[in-house]
């Protein structure tokens, strides 16, 4: 939206009475270092996809920063400086090959006293938010809770919670918060009582406070709007109103499914038209349904996935989690996860957001990596990635490639710098300094910590975490695979191993990774583009497409076909660009690290196998 009618919108909005943060859209900045023409614009949602300024389908992967937001230590900010924001952006881009990530803010401390909102916490926040927009990561914040707040909770229980301030826990004179026999932290959602009592109250707006959440919402989204400058707000895709979202109680006679419709969706539509006065018409709300509409244990699992809401077109995204708590209970799944574990999962993922009209993000998943069932992590997570690729297990991948589904986009849960050197003191209690893990409720999911040094340092294989996805597809994705041979302890998996009946392919492929993508090419003129992990040195990665073969791809140009350039940002992350000059074309490319110098045959050999076994499957 031009900045002279924001502008006006912001004045309407003081003159109703409704803001009181004041400021103006700082100048425009430089270029991000590294970007090309094509890169930096802003993402809207059509046809079921994110899309780009130049018309490509865009898949966000990345990870949640952070639970840090979840702790009082840093005062509710996901970075102790900007310092270790812009840290923390570098290492992610270049070590966890991500290109988003879901910023969490708190509400506590954004509206600390009732009706007063803490414009040092905004800009704080806004200032580590630019750190990783100033990387080229794009950017969607979230407004998280867990329990609702940490104020229900007594300076010696078991648990705690974040998210709504003090104040607004005062107003419900809330019972003894108390889970009972407990052995996991969610179990508090619906058998603690103080927790489902001031649950249902917000949803109920009792005492206002749901109206306070949604003017302390906007304040802070106008602030954003304000304090970036023109590009840095184009890194914002959209909006997550509210973390895991779940009734607490229902009422006599309503349900799961009815409280969406009645209760969930309403809110969402208030909070859309927070937005749209805040000056983000334009970006999406990322909404989730009630949490437990897709658990995977039967008991837990409740109908949902805001049915009732139409179609959600291009103002929504269809946002939602996913945890394998068969694998975390340790009881319900005794062995690893394998080849195609989370197909069915994702796929009703898939299905649910083509219903509602809309594209789809998996904004939490991840596996505990310490404790009993740290052990699982490995092929947990292998199994998830596998699941946001394609729709299918490597086992029916080859045979039956267009039923792969959209690459879906998706968060990991959680980018955390300062695993296991935390300082948190539990509920305020001195006597009870949480420093080991995420230093939140037992859990430790972050994918890195630093070491003694100071440097990020991964704590999952780098083979799991930084892996070939298609960023920006120019026409449609039609089906795409990773075979990222990631290990667990010593041995290495392998889901998806090119079959017999491609004996050059194979061959060329090896033992290494490698990426298949197939899509059919649209009319723009900016190109495809594929992340490019480290393990893929560009003077080791080999190409095969309709569109040319390469071994170390040339430095890219619009005449060149296959090509390799930086990532924007500066980090030092690569893509592989792929142009095409057609349009409605079907187009495939491999990419893989397990040839050395291969034979101008066997590349040719090679492309003629896929070039066959595209034409037989689309």
């Amino acid at each position: 939206m031009p900045n002279i009618r924001a502008r006006l919108l912001v004045v309407l909005v003081v003159l109703c009475g409704f803001l009181t943060v004041a400021g103006s859209s700082p100048a425009t900045a430089a270029t991000v270092p590294d970007s090309l023409p094509f890169d930096g614009t802003a993402l809207t949602v059509q046809n079921g996809h994110f899309v780009d300024g130049n018309g490509r389908e865009v898949v966000l992967r990345g990870y949640n920063v952070s639970g840090e937001t979840k702790l009082e230590e840093n005062g509710g900010l996901p970075f102790a400086s900007v310092a270790d924001a812009k840290k923390s952006a570098t290492a992610l881009r270049a070590l966890g090959g991500g290109n988003s990530v879901r910023f969490l803010l708190s509400w506590a401390h954004a509206e600390p006293a009732q009706g007063q909102v803490d414009t040092e916490y905004l800009a704080a926040a806004t200032d580590q938010m630019r750190a990783f927009l100033d990387a080229g990561i794009r950017v969607y914040p979230d407004f998280h809770q867990d329990l609702y707040s940490r104020y229900l909770f007594n300076s010696g229980s078991w648990y705690t919670g974040d998210g709504a301030p003090k104040w607004a826990v005062e107003l419900g004179s809330y019972p003894q918060e108390s889970c009972g026999i407990c052995l996991f932290w969610g179990q508090n959602i619906t058998q603690n009582g103080a927790v489902t009592a001031a649950q249902h109250d917000f949803w109920h707006n009792s005492y206002g406070v749901q109206d306070a959440f949604l003017a302390t919402a906007q304040q802070t989204m106008t602030y954003i709007q304000q304090h970036l400058t023109t590009e840095e707000f184009a890194g914002v895709v959209g909006f997550d109103p509210y973390n895991e979202p779940y009734a607490g109680t229902y009422d006599s006679g309503q349900t799961s499914r009815t409280w969406e419709r009645d209760l969930l969706w309403p809110f969402y539509v208030k909070f859309r038209a927070r937005m749209d006065a805040a000056g983000w018409q334009s970006k999406p709300a990322f909404v989730e349904p009630n949490l437990f509409w897709n658990a995977n244990i039967d008991s837990q699992k409740q109908e949902g996935g805001l049915l009732d809401a139409g179609t959600l077109g291009s103002r929504y995204v269809f946002n939602t989690h996913f945890y394998d708590q068969k694998a975390i209970s340790g009881i319900l799944m005794w062995g690893n996860a394998s080849d195609g574990q989370y197909s069915t999962d994702f796929g009703t993922i898939r299905d649910r957001a083509s219903s509602a009209g809309t594209t789809a993000v998996v904004s939490e998943f991840g596996h505990p990596l310490s404790g009993s069932v740290s052990g699982k992590a490995p092929t947990v997570l292998k199994a998830m990635y596998q699941a946001l690729d394609s729709r299918l297990p490597g086992s029916s991948w080859w045979s039956n490639p267009a039923s792969s589904g959209p690459v879906l986009s998706g968060n990991q849960w959680q980018w955390d710098i300062y695993n296991g050197r935390h300082h948190e003191l539990m509920n305020d209690n001195p006597d009870k300094v949480l420093t080991s893990g995420d230093a939140w409720n037992d859990e430790d999911l972050s994918a890195v910590s630093l070491s003694d040094s100071g440097a990020v340092t991964l704590r999952q294989d780098a083979r799991l975490l930084d892996r070939v996805y298609p960023s920006a597809t120019a026409g449609q994705a039609v089906a795409f695979t990773y075979e990222d041979r990631s290990r667990d302890g010593s041995t290495t998996l392998t889901w998806n191993p090119v079959p017999s009946s491609l004996p050059n392919v194979s061959q060329l492929v090896g033992s290494g990774q490698y990426g298949l993508l197939v899509w059919k090419s649209g009319s723009g003129s900016a190109p495809t583009e594929l992340h490019l992990p480290a393990s893929f040195p560009t003077a080791t990665t080999t190409v095969v497409s309709d569109l040319g073969t390469a071994y170390a791809p040339p430095s890219y140009t619009m005449s060149t076909p296959v090509a390799v350039a930086a990532e924007p940002g500066g980090t030092g992350s690569r893509r592989l660009l792929l142009t095409d000059s057609d349009s409605g074309v079907l187009h495939y490319a491999m990419i893989t690290n397990g040839a050395t110098s291969p034979a101008a045959s066997l590349l040719s050999a090679a492309r003629s196998e896929l070039a066959t076994w595209a034409a037989a499957h689309f």
